[in-house]
């Protein structure tokens, strides 16, 4: 997990991993799908396809859903972003270049999802799965509660 304290250098960073993970699989990031990547990376918030289409969209030029829901697709498919099931939503992957299952801590109060990274999380939910024989196919994680510097204000 890291609070991102310069975030133009956030966004910086996850554009050029983006490239280099693309031009490594052999996949086309191309000006669409890199804007709506970039507009996921504009906060620390999940970002809602919606707002993204009304984001896109100009006075002179309407971008339609299935246009922004292929570029979504897309991107997950890379591992460039991490759906948020129960906002409904979308935020960039902090390690696109390691295979994982998302694990979000989502502040309540201000929005903003940070990513955790931890093996031994990973290594926890294995052990404790192991004696059950359950075998899963998708492990997401959603944590909601308050971030370190709301809940800070909020003592």
């Amino acid at each position: 997990m890291s609070h991102c304290t310069h975030h133009d250098h956030c966004l910086a960073h996850a554009l050029d991993q983006a490239e280099t993970l693309c031009q490594s699989h052999g996949a086309r990031l191309t000006p669409l799908r890199r804007r709506v990547l970039e507009l996921i990376w504009a906060s620390h918030e999940a970002v809602k396809a919606y707002d993204l289409l009304n984001r896109l969209s100009t006075e002179d030029h309407t971008v339609k859903p299935p246009t922004v829901y292929r570029a979504l697709d897309f991107l997950l498919e890379q591992g460039l972003i991490h759906r948020v099931d129960s906002l409904n939503a979308f935020v960039g992957c902090t390690h696109p270049n390691e295979p994982h299952e998302a694990r979000l801590l989502i502040c309540t109060r201000c929005g903003r999802v940070d990513e955790l990274a931890t093996p031994e999380l990973d290594d926890a939910i294995a052990r404790a799965l192991a004696p059950t024989g359950f075998q899963p196919t998708r492990a997401r994680l959603e944590i909601h509660g308050l971030c370190a510097d709301c809940a800070k204000k909020a003592s």
